[in-house]
């Protein structure tokens, strides 16, 4: 379920789409930074509720993002703007990998990114007040992600993966980043947690 969370945390082939793709990068060239509260609910291929949960994001430019499920098991994803902490505080274990790396085919770096390397490997289109990402390749193992707006507010993800499931943050309590808000994006390892060390030149 990690994997799929930094797919929801980054050119698209025909012109409507590239108005599209233009629409989306205005709306979230509005937004500086983002905390909100969210409500988890996962359904499998049939429908059949898997998961519910709830927890707090926060977004920032560039490259920063925070994710924090609280229930029903913690987890939680910090990139920084160079790595990507994943925390399992039930295993004691923090896995940080370089932020290249951890989400170079994710849809959700669109939202925290804004080189043109990245939204070239999606074909983006809006379908009423949501913006359908797709992956170009296959390598991410995602299907299809939503991002959906009221207005300027974001309002919504969802994540549909390869096999079917589908992920979905209702999101509230949307505020503006404070000054304070800013020490969500530095992960600190808490003592007594392993760490495996993914990134290039280490050896965790």
């Amino acid at each position: 379920m990690n994997k799929s969370i930094m797919f929801l945390a980054l050119a698209v082939s025909l012109p409507v789409m590239a108005d599209d793709a233009g629409l989306l990068r205005e709306k979230l060239d509005a937004i500086a930074g983002l905390k909100a509260d969210f409500q988890q609910q996962v359904t499998d291929i049939n429908g059949k509720l898997i998961q519910q949960g709830s927890g707090e994001l926060a977004l920032a430019q560039p490259n920063q993002f925070y994710w924090h499920l609280q229930q029903p098991d913690e987890s939680v994803i910090v990139a920084d703007g160079k790595d990507v902490w994943i925390y399992n505080p039930f295993a004691e274990e923090v896995s940080v990998l370089a932020l290249e790396n951890a989400i170079a085919a994710s849809p959700m770096t669109l939202l925290v990114r804004r080189d043109e390397a990245s939204w070239a490997r999606y074909n983006i289109t809006l379908d009423k007040e949501c913006f359908q990402i797709a992956p170009k390749t296959e390598e991410a193992g995602v299907q299809q992600v939503s991002v959906c707006f009221k207005d300027d507010t974001l309002t919504r993800l969802a994540l549909k993966d390869t096999q079917g499931n589908l992920s979905q943050f209702n999101l509230s309590e949307q505020q503006p980043l404070t000054d304070s808000d800013k020490r969500l994006f530095q992960f600190e390892v808490p003592e007594g947690v392993s760490i495996d060390d993914q990134r290039p030149g280490q050896e965790g």
